[in-house]
Parts: structure tokens; C-alpha cells; sequence
């Protein structure tokens, strides 16, 4: 049977319009409709995601385990710990480091046994007599000044191996530890020989002299007064102290007014000057940052100079290099460098700046950020010598309750570096990612999104801030356009996919806990345990692990010295349900050593020139 041409379309719509109209809507009403969608529509992506009305938050879920679940969970990171060190010491002990795929040994700390000083705390915390025992074999023998050692590392050699005497030390009281820490920071001291009194890159201990560039990174210049200041503190000697206080007196006289008042990366060691304009709290640049706070915790909150310092740092971070991803309205911390324009941020994620949730959680915790004048401290009055943009910032963030505006930023942060793992097949987090901000897409200013949310009435959670579900995506790449779209999805790409064992995501999973008490945290640190367990276990240890954004990971022949001194000390404090290192008497370095919290006395104030 033949139709005419457009029979059964006019046959359809004829119909259709007849049914609209008996029921008393017009083509007029269906037009106005679709417009007023468009406008809504538009109204959604272009106003209200962009401007931070609206910020939801997922329902999660969280199962109430019992003491008794969280205590054997503990003992499973102490069982991962005597794997991991076994087969260190089987295959390793005494040189650095173990690698875990050929079950040979490395010496890249100047071969002193670094795995298993750095590990020595850990081991007393976990009560494995027998395995610190073996290791302190390490600690009498260790001879510092053998010739092979012609450039020994200062920054990794201090945070990692004085540091794990002084801890060690504080945790027993055994003075071979006391002594043998003194001996180190004595014959690292030739670092210190420059005209600003920052150390150099390296010291020759045979013949007593450093070496290394007149430019050095900020974490290598500036992440030794806590072991220093801890180290003059229990051998009574004033030289280790001054180099302690030399580092604060050069960041008080530092010109940082064009960097907001944070240290940017780089600096000439001879000035005692910034070099660049590069701000970041990542690489070569963290640990510097997580010592203005850590240090003045440590002296009984008595340092008022790197209060001020961790103050100004931390100011600037919130309002410049925290923003918020476009789709899933992930909290972010990345760096940039200032030009003449402005500031330019690259959006890159580093894993080691997952730290910073961690710190801001401890001040919130520790400050009296509402009532800083308690201390002698005027907030507003820090920027007084910083430019008139950056000052208006300090108003900006004073018209909040600032400690709340800090737990908020080191909630919302944290989840990220979480959800960095959570998003992954292997459920463990790549060291850089790049978030899809910028050009096309929104660029989100946390800060701006905050203000328009509490404009708009406060609505749901802060931005960023609302628990969220990990992306869920099949992780199979098809075509370049089909990827292009699951990172759209997902806010952004990674862009180095390797897991390094790293601690810092755990290490602020951890406070944020013991902070606020929230079993979330708790529950993602066991999810990123397993996935440790399950992807980057060896026969003899764990390994690196890379192309961790794939269903195909690959074990690198690594196993740092940091995964058993920080990852899995954190995991096991984490899952304790005793407080067995409370963190107003404790206070941990960089690689997660805690020294205790200590007061100088009238004496030592008045011949070591401290407060």
C-alpha cells in the first residue's frame, strides 16, 4: 500500500496537536516553555556552578565497627610493618634501602642504615622489641665520617636519619641515641658555612666542608629547626640552637611583599633573599611551610615569629591557590608564579601537598584563630606591609570565623587527595593530577565560591567541603575523544600516574580524625590500606607502583625508607583507638618522627637569645 509523501508525520502531528489543544495548551505555551528551560539551563552552568550557589553534597554511609574491628585493623598495618622490615633486613640491613622486585639492596642515603633508623620509632610504637633491638645494632656501628661519604644529603639526611635518633631518643630516654644524634647534627653542621647561615645542598664529612649551589629550594633550606632547635634542647649546646633560630631570623628579614607574605620556592643562600615567585606548599617547598607551625607547637607556642609566618602563608594559600574543579567541585591546593598580570596557577595536584589538609587541621586545633589577639596578634594588621589587594583579602577571610574557614579548607582538601586514590581501578593515588580549570572551563577561587555562598544564604555544605562518591568510570580508553570526555567527568587528567608509597593523604587522614573525631576518615584510610595490600605487596616488602590510573599497575623495584617510618606509622596510629601520640604533647617532623613539646627555661632563653 502506497501513502502520500508526508502522510503519517502530519497524520502524527495533526493528532498531537489536536490533543493539546483540547487540553488547553497552545504552541505558543510549548515555545515559552522550552525558552524558560534554556534560561534555566543556562542560568545553572553559567551563574550558579560557576558563582557557588550551589554546591551538593552525596549521602555516604559510613558502618559504626567496634573497637574491637578497629584494634585488629591496626594489627594488620603492624603485620604489613614486619613484612615490609623482614624483608629489609633479610635481603637489605645495614645499607639504605630494600628493593622489593630483585631483593637487592641500595645505598642512596650515604649508606647508614637509613630504613632502619627512620624506622625506629615505629617499631617502638608497635611494640616489636626484637626487630628495635636488631636495629639499634645499626645505631652503635653506624661510623658517620666513612670516606665514602663525600657527599652526604642534609636536608634528607636530617629528616630522616637525625630525626629518627632524636625521636627515638624522646621515646626511650636512651642516651646512646642522645649521643649519636649529637655526633650527626655536629658533623652536618659544615652546611651552615654560607654568608646567610642557610645550609648547602651537601656536606663532605671527611673533611668538614659543603657543597652545592648558591640557589637551593626552600624545603632543603628551611626544614631543620625542629630537629635542631629539640637537638640543642636535650645536649644543652647553643651552636645547635642558633642554627635552629638563624633560619627564622632570615625569613622575618626576607622581602616577601610581592609574595604575599609566603615563601616562594627558590633562594639565593647567600643573601639569605627569594630567588623566584614560584609559591607552592609541594615539591621543594612543603616542609618549609609545615615548620612555621610545627615549630612554634613545639616550644610551648611561645615562637610569636613563625606563628606570624605560618599565619601569612597560610592567608595567602586560601585566597590565591585554593580552587574549586568545575564538575564535581573537588577543593583543591596547587602552586603558581606571579607576573606582572597576576597570579598564574597551574592546577596540578601534587600528592605531597596532601600534607597541607593535615596542617590546617592542627591549627584549628591548636590556634586560637577567633581570638589571636590572646597571643599578642592582630590578624588583619599581618598584612600591613603586603599590598593593598592582598590586604583586602585579610578582610575577606577575618569576616569569617577563621577556625571554622580553616577545618572547612582541611576537610574539603583532604577528601580530594582521598578521592584521588578512591577514583583510580587500583584504588591508589597518582603523584601529580592536573585539574581541568581554566581556558573554557570555570576557574573557581575557593574563596570567591565561599563568599557567594554565604551570600546566597549558606545553603547545603561549603563548597567542596559535602562528602562526595569516588568518579565511576569503566578506566578503558577507546578513543582520544571518548577520554577527553571521562576527564571532563571527572575534573581532571593524571598526569603522573605512579603511587611512591607516599604518606602524606593518610598523614592528614589521621589528624583530621583525631581532630574531629569523624569515623570517615578512619573508613578511607582502611580502603587505601587494602588497596596497598592488594596492588603493591612483594614477596619481600611493597613497591612502588605505577599506572595506577590503569587496570594493568606495574611494582617499580622501590620500597623508600618513608613507607615504613610515616605510611604505615600513620595508618597504625590511625586505626589505634588508644591516643598513643596526643597531639597537643607531640609533635611530628616531616617523615612523621614525633618530638615532644618543650619549654625553654629562663636560663636557656636568656644564653640561647629564644622566647
Amino acid at each position: 500500500m502506497n501513502f502520500p509523501a508526508g502522510f503519517l508525520g502530519d497524520s502524527v502531528a495533526a493528532k498531537a496537536s489536536s490533543s493539546l489543544r483540547r487540553r488547553g495548551i497552545s504552541i505558543r505555551h510549548i515555545a515559552s516553555a522550552f525558552a524558560l528551560s534554556i534560561v534555566l539551563l543556562t542560568l545553572y552552568f553559567n551563574y550558579f556552578r560557576r558563582n557557588g550557589h550551589l554546591f551538593p553534597a552525596d549521602v555516604m554511609h559510613y558502618a559504626p565497627e567496634t573497637p574491637e574491628v578497629w584494634t585488629e585493623r591496626s594489627f594488620q598495618v603492624r603485620d604489613a610493618f614486619l613484612h615490609a622490615y623482614h624483608g629489609y633486613e633479610r635481603f637489605a640491613f645495614p645499607n639504605d634501602e630494600l628493593r622489593p622486585l630483585s631483593n637487592t639492596s641500595i645505598n642512596n642515603f650515604n649508606g647508614w642504615a637509613v630504613t632502619a633508623v627512620d624506622s625506629l620509632d615505629t617499631m617502638h610504637m608497635m611494640g616489636l622489641e626484637q626487630e628495635y633491638k636488631r636495629a639499634m645494632t645499626a645505631v652503635h656501628n653506624t661510623n658517620f665520617s666513612l670516606p665514602t661519604n663525600i657527599r652526604v644529603p642534609f636536608f634528607e639526611t636530617v629528616i630522616r636519619q637525625l630525626g629518627g635518633l632524636l625521636s627515638a631518643y624522646a621515646l626511650t630516654n636512651d642516651n646512646i641515641l642522645r649521643t649519636r644524634a649529637d655526633e650527626l647534627g655536629t658533623i652536618l653542621a659544615p652546611a651552615f658555612r654560607t654568608a646567610s647561615g642557610f645550609p648547602q645542598y651537601s656536606v663532605n664529612t671527611v673533611r668538614g666542608t659543603s657543597d652545592g649551589p648558591l640557589i637551593g629550594s626552600l624545603a632543603e633550606i628551611a626544614s631543620y629547626q625542629m630537629e635542631y632547635a629539640y637537638l640543642g634542647k636535650i645536649t644543652g649546646k647553643k651552636e645547635h640552637v642558633d642554627r635552629a633560630t638563624t633560619a627564622t631570623r632570615n625569613f622575618v628579614d626576607a622581602d616577601l611583599r610581592e609574595h604575599g607574605g609566603m615563601y616562594p620556592m627558590f633562594w639565593n643562600i647567600s643573601s639569605g633573599q627569594p630567588r623566584d615567585s614560584h609559591l607552592s606548599v609541594g615539591a621543594a617547598s612543603d616542609s618549609a611551610h609545615e615548620y612555621t607551625l610545627k615549630q612554634y607547637l613545639m616550644t610551648a607556642r611561645k615562637d610569636k615569629a613563625n606563628l606570624e609566618m605560618y599565619l601569612r602563608f597560610t592567608s595567602h594559600v586560601l585566597n590565591n591557590l585554593m580552587y574549586i574543579s568545575p564538575n564535581r567541585h573537588l577543593l583543591y591546593v596547587t602552586d603558581s608564579k606571579l607576573y606582572r598580570t597576576g597570579n598564574r596557577p597551574t592546577h596540578n595536584l601534587e600528592h605531597l601537598s596532601c600534607f597541607f589538609p593535615g596542617l590546617l587541621a592542627l591549627g584549628a586545633h591548636t590556634l586560637p584563630l577567633n581570638n589571636l589577639e590572646e597571643v599578642g596578634l592582630n590578624f588583619t594588621a599581618l598584612a600591613d606591609d603586603l599590598l593593598p589587594r592582598q590586604q583586602l583579602g585579610y578582610e575577606e577571610l577575618a569576616s569569617f570565623d577563621l577556625k571554622e574557614l580553616h577545618l572547612w579548607a582541611a576537610e574539603g582538601l583532604a577528601q580530594t587527595c582521598y578521592l584521588t586514590y578512591a577514583d583510580q581501578p587500583t584504588g591508589l593515588g597518582p603523584d601529580i593530577i592536573n585539574m581541568l580549570s581554566g581556558g573554557a572551563r570555570s576557574e573557581i577561587l575557593w574563596m570567591d565560591a565561599m563568599q557567594e555562598w554565604r551570600t546566597s544564604g549558606r545553603r547545603g555544605p561549603p563548597p567542596g567541603v559535602g562528602d562526595k562518591h569516588p568518579w565511576v568510570g569503566d578506566g578503558i580508553s577507546r578513543n582520544a575523544r571518548e577520554r577527553e570526555m571521562a576527564y571532563a567527568m571527572r575534573d581532571y587528567y593524571v598526569k603522573s600516574a605512579d603511587y611512591q608509597l607516599r604518606p602524606e593523604t593518610v598523614e592528614s587522614l589521621y589528624i583530621l580524625y583525631r581532630v574531629t573525631g569523624d569515623v570517615k576518615w578512619r573508613h578511607r584510610g582502611w580502603n587505601i590500606f587494602q588497596a596497598i595490600e592488594r596492588e603493591a605487596k612483594t614477596p619481600s616488602g611493597y613497591a612502588n607502583v605505577d599506572k595506577v590510573d590503569t587496570y594493568n599497575p606495574q611494582q617499580l623495584d622501590v620500597m623508600p625508607s618513608f613507607f615504613l617510618a610515616e605510611t604505615l606509622k600513620y595508618l597504625y596510629l590511625l586505626f589505634r583507638e588508644d591516643d598513643l601520640v596526643p597531639l597537643d604533647k607531640w609533635v611530628f617532623n616531616t617523615e612523621a618522627h614525633p618530638f615532644p613539646v618543650f619549654e625553654w627555661t629562663e636560663k636557656e632563653k636568656e644564653t640561647y637569645g629564644v622566647s
